[in-house]
């Protein structure tokens, strides 16, 4: 299938990898804001009867959701056949449930809007809690892959003896199957949430790993101070300083220079998310399944 690819500002690294790897043509829209920070959208490639697929990784979402909108709105209004959003990271997937009295469930919203205007998505790792499956959220098909074969290779080629260390007991099954693939040994923290910019985290006995070097793993790397708490516990307890990798990385607010003044070696994340530390890619991985996966079944 001949795609068309469109991509929304910040993204036009990933969506020009993907326009090479499908051999598919790069359609063009200019996006901008009027000085009253209003939106603008004109395509200037003809989407007639084209299968678009729209390139917007959703972190900081609120300012990306409306060119988004409009640019997908504007593209049926013009006859585009169907529209694929590839979003590799998904927001809005933390408030799945009310947890005070007056709270909105924001994950069922942000789904519901998405789900409005486009008529499929591939998404990369979403944070799942409460939700066990994206057809529980979304009313078109959520492609859902996987980055832990691509996080385990690029460990097993550049770090020595890695210990992987997971950020939770929740994340238990995810970091096992990263560390399956590297053929790494790995264990969990014990953490507690004690507000958005603190926790407290207890790290298990690591007597038997003194010669591995500890690669603390994470789907989210957010404020980074899992990972911080982390560095701080294992100093005196490993040799080796800590190797931070995640797949998305949003990088709050300082959050990069605080978790290399922390003591970290190296800080790597999955080109999901544009940023300095990206050093596994991911574009093949979203290709192979756009070339040779659509239509999908639902992933979990």
């Amino acid at each position: 299938m001949n795609y068309l690819l469109f991509a929304l500002p910040g993204n036009e690294a990933l969506a020009t990898s993907l326009a090479g790897l499908l051999q598919a043509d790069m359609g063009e829209v200019i996006v901008r804001q009027f000085p009253d920070s209003e939106t603008y959208v004109r395509l200037k490639t003809d989407v007639k009867d084209r299968n678009l697929l729209l390139v917007c990784s959703l972190h900081q979402p609120d300012c990306k959701l409306l060119p988004l909108y409009f640019l997908a709105k504007t593209a049926k209004e013009l006859g585009a056949a169907t529209i694929c959003l590839i979003a590799p990271y998904l927001a809005y997937m933390r408030q799945d449930i009310r947890f005070q009295p007056g709270e909105g469930i924001t994950n069922r919203y942000f789904a519901s809007l998405l789900s409005s205007f486009a008529d499929s998505m591939i998404t990369i790792d979403p944070h799942l809690h409460r939700v066990h499956s994206m057809s529980e959220l979304y009313a078109i098909p959520v492609y859902v892959l996987h980055a832990a074969p691509a996080l385990a290779s690029w460990i097993s080629k550049h770090v020595k003896k890695p210990l992987l260390i997971g950020p939770d007991e929740e994340s238990s099954q995810w970091v096992s199957v990263v560390a399956a693939l590297a053929e790494a040994p790995y264990v969990v923290l014990s953490k507690t949430r004690l507000g958005d910019k603190q926790v407290q985290v207890k790290v298990p006995d690591l007597a038997a790993y003194q010669e591995h070097t500890p690669v603390l793993l994470d789907d989210i790397i957010s404020t980074a101070r899992t990972m911080i708490e982390t560095i701080g516990h294992l100093k005196g307890k490993l040799t080796q300083p800590a190797v931070c990798v995640g797949v998305h990385g949003i990088f709050a607010g300082d959050a990069y220079e605080a978790l290399e003044r922390a003591g970290a070696a190296r800080i790597v994340t999955c080109n999901t998310i544009p940023h300095p530390s990206n050093h596994i890619n991911l574009e093949v991985l979203i290709a192979e399944a756009v070339a040779g996966n659509l239509p999908l079944n639902n992933n979990h």
